[in-house]
């Protein structure tokens, strides 16, 4: 009766022992290097256990499969003393199918980085057992498989990963960051023709105003901080006209032709320029504003304000905005 206990006992241990090392082997591959790599350098523990075997990942997967190819002869071995030939093959197989291979990658595969990190202290001790065979046959590997290039995602994954946050209650990102993330994935895909304000919608002074009361009084009805200064072809733009310069000259008195007045110089954009190539070109120039040209005329206006709110995804509203509005 004894010896029966103890026979269950190896078989069951050594089934354990495959089960664990079957387990291992799919759950470690399955871990991307380079997402271990970034999970370390912020710190998540697990990742920087199991990171070492990863990028050694011929020497523990020589190592693993030694150690598996080992318990699974051992068990057939012991059957084999204690039921013959055929009986001892069909027992392992069930066993070790069942026990050893299915059940275990089954449940390792879905908790791939805990339970590889849990089982760190195994597989260093059998590295070390293994490792005058495994050593051998991870040099070959390596002469064999050079390794892959770096696997970048592009902007398009990039876009669908993001967007997978927005679903469920998981996703340490709120609905604004996973907003401002995708509009700026996507900056590079349009162009600043297609987010102008259109020339006709735009409020402009021609070249040659003459800057009085009036005129003054009817950019601050309309709520503007800087007004463009065109010319009447719209071939060129003289520059902007911002409306903090003037609040200190009186009007009534002195009318100031508005070429002759200190206009900040700004530049002309192509409509067909990217906007993530437009928000370097705002902090170049260190303007809010800048003339949209098409065909060697200006088309309409482009601010700093429009593009950050096609980055958002939501209109910016301002002070100047609430009161027009009420009014």
């Amino acid at each position: 009766m004894m010896e029966y206990v103890v026979l269950v006992l190896e078989v069951a241990f050594l089934v354990l022992l495959s089960a664990i090392y079957s387990g291992l082997n799919i759950s470690i591959v399955s871990l991307n290097v380079d997402d271990l790599r970034r999970k370390a350098k912020l710190g998540n523990k697990k990742a920087a256990r199991i990171l070492p075997f990863r990028e050694r990942i011929h020497l523990t997967l020589a190592s693993i499969l030694l150690a598996n190819v080992a318990a699974v002869s051992a068990t057939s071995l012991i059957l084999e003393d204690a039921a013959g030939g055929l009986a001892a093959g069909v027992m392992t197989t069930l066993l070790i199918v069942l026990f050893g291979e299915v059940l275990p990658q089954a449940i390792f595969i879905r908790f791939a980085l805990s339970f590889c990190a849990f089982f760190v202290p195994l597989l260093y001790v059998t590295t070390v057992v293994t490792y005058p065979v495994s050593k051998l046959i991870q040099l070959l590997l390596d002469t064999v498989l050079r390794p892959k290039d770096k696997q970048l995602h592009t902007r398009e994954e990039l876009g669908m990963m993001i967007s997978e946050h927005d679903i469920g209650d998981e996703s340490e990102l709120d609905e604004d960051e996973i907003d401002i993330i995708q509009g700026a994935l996507q900056l590079s895909e349009k162009q600043v023709g297609s987010i102008m304000k259109s020339i006709d919608q735009v409020y402009w002074l021609p070249d040659d105003t003459v800057l009085d009361a009036a005129v003054i009084d009817e950019v601050k009805a309309r709520g503007f901080s800087r007004v463009p200064v065109f010319n009447h072809g719209l071939t060129r733009c003289r520059g902007l006209l911002l409306m903090k310069d003037v609040v200190d000259i009186d009007f009534e008195n002195d009318k100031i032709p508005i070429r002759e007045f200190g206009l900040h110089r700004t530049e002309t954009i192509g409509s067909r320029t990217a906007l993530d190539t437009m928000l370097r070109i705002f902090f170049r120039l260190g303007v809010h504003m800048v003339p949209i040209k098409r065909s060697g005329k200006i088309m309409g206006i482009l601010t700093i304000e429009e593009l950050f709110e096609e980055i958002v995804g939501q209109e910016i509203v301002d002070e100047t905005d609430r009161a027009l509005a009420r009014d």
